[in-house]
């Protein structure tokens, strides 16, 4: 063990026993963080408005404050990154989190304020590393360095305000990070931040070819692609030849099912550990305590009061009250300001003791034209199985409703990116179909004998297609993301255009 081990050894350890304090009562630390989002933020404009400063329980929170989606509570944020204080939360905001858009506008600015940065994004990242030291003792993770692959968008200040910037969340804690964790990352926040993906990739892979890198973080797909490019630079067959001391990746913002195979052939070592973690714009709300036990454990004393909302009866209940598999669109209340606000993802958990998530999908993202009620859980799992099955990897995909026209039947059109074209391409399809059938009763009910659904329309393409299709939309690399699965045909109409050039 070296020196910075070590020390970084002693350095996470106190953290331990705070966080097995807040693994044994959720519930307290959840409703002592509700108290304190109440009393700091009850001052704010918004707050006297809902009179927040005079909730004492959270009956009276769930019937005084509204819930909120982002178009709902933008003239807050709006005011907010004009300059103005006290909108949402106490004070001025300096930072704004860039993300995705919504059907207003292309990219939704969520405020990151520095308590949030404090309690929450930079608190839950150091329980991370002091969960995995604890886990695994003989690890050398600081013997080398962190391969962050973070966000494109550089800060930028709003509208010639040089008092307020935006920018990916990735950005903003680059900015915020201690120096020690400067110094164990790479590359520099420059190249990290550099706007043209294509030729960020191409500099990291040069860059990092000749370092000592022990893990890596970020975006699946995003980090095949640069796994590839060094491979391609080095001449390499896998990449432990060229980084032989790697031993985690940590990883979010999509499913890790569909490219578990792919990473095991790039990374072919049984000493390789996989993390994922839930961490969004909003807040840092979870992470894999460990690898060998599914879904993520919730961060309940990370500066976040949650609520859930059932998915289908559209009642709301806090922690104390959630149901193991049942699915809930995941509600937020920070120390950035937001308040009962509708991230727009939805869980399930998997166990309350300790209480375990699961990401099933997004609020938007479903295919339900037909009654079958498809969700990207369900979707990941059935092409990873047909993958498995077939023995082939695949990097993304998107899937559409054929709507019932006249005597048509409906059915679904999926386009697949494969590393590998495959050679009998109904067979594919038809394993597809089937492996559907199996995660999905009401999708298995309405295929039956075809009497509502027929057999999925699938599209196979090459490797490139949809980082392709992104450029076209100048949405390529960050958060941007393939819209998996959509209840109406205007992606998958436009990707249609494109496919050609790519069979």
């Amino acid at each position: 063990m070296s020196l910075v081990t070590y020390f970084a050894r002693l350095l996470f350890q106190f953290r331990e026993k705070s966080i097995q304090k807040f693994i044994k009562n959720p519930i307290e630390y959840q409703k002592d963080i509700l108290l304190e989002l109440i009393n700091q933020g009850g001052t704010s404009e918004y707050g006297k408005r809902y009179e927040i400063d005079n909730i004492k329980t959270y009956e009276q929170f769930n019937k005084q404050v509204p819930v909120v989606n982002y178009e709902d509570f933008f003239p807050q944020i709006e005011k907010t990154l004009r300059g103005n204080k006290n909108i949402i939360w106490p004070g001025k905001f300096k930072w704004f989190a860039k993300s995705s858009g919504t059907t207003n506008d292309k990219s939704k600015f969520i405020p990151v304020s520095n308590d949030s940065l404090k309690k929450n994004h930079l608190k839950a990242g150091r329980d991370l590393l002091s969960v995995y030291l604890s886990n695994y003792k003989k690890s050398n993770l600081f013997d080398g360095l962190a391969l962050a692959l973070g966000g494109s968008k550089q800060l930028a200040s709003y509208k010639n305000n040089k008092d307020v910037f935006t920018g990916d969340i990735s950005a903003i804690l680059l900015k915020n990070l201690p120096l020690w964790v400067k110094m164990l990352r790479t590359p520099s926040i420059d190249v990290a931040l550099m706007p043209d993906w294509e030729k960020k990739l191409s500099l990291m892979a040069k860059i990092t070819s000749n370092q000592n890198i022990t893990s890596l973080s970020g975006v699946p797909t995003w980090t095949i692609v640069l796994i590839k490019e060094v491979l391609k630079i080095t001449g390499k067959k896998n990449i432990l030849e060229v980084w032989p001391n790697l031993e985690l990746f940590i990883h979010g913002a999509v499913s890790f099912v569909p490219y578990e195979n792919l990473f095991k052939e790039l990374i072919p070592s049984k000493k390789m550990r996989y993390l994922e973690t839930y961490n969004a714009s909003e807040g840092f709300i979870a992470f894999q305590d460990n690898p060998d036990i599914k879904g993520m454990m919730l961060l309940t004393n990370h500066g976040i009061f949650y609520e859930f909302e059932d998915v289908y009866t559209k009642g709301i209940c806090d922690l104390s009250k959630v149901k193991i598999n049942k699915e809930y669109a995941l509600l937020m209340t920070t120390f950035s300001g937001l308040w009962r606000y509708r991230i727009g993802d939805t869980i399930k958990f998997l166990s309350i003791e300790p209480y375990r998530i699961l990401i099933t999908g997004r609020t938007k993202h479903f295919i339900n034209a037909f009654g079958e009620e498809l969700i990207v859980e369900n979707s990941d799992m059935a092409i990873s199985n047909t993958c498995k099955l077939l023995s082939m990897s695949f990097y993304n995909y998107s899937a559409a409703p054929i709507f019932i026209t006249g005597e048509k039947r409906g059915a679904h059109e999926w386009i697949i990116e494969l590393e590998n074209l495959p050679d009998n391409k109904k067979e594919f399809s038809k394993t597809l179909d089937k492996e559907l059938r199996k995660v999905n009763s009401d999708y298995d009910a309405k295929r039956f004998k075809d009497i509502a659904l027929k057999e999925p329309k699938t599209h196979f393409v090459g490797e490139g297609f949809f980082d392709f299709w992104l450029k076209t939309k100048k949405r390529l690399g960050g958060q941007n993301k393939v819209p998996r699965l959509s209840n109406n045909r205007k992606h998958i109409d436009d990707m249609l255009k494109y496919i050609k050039q790519f069979q």
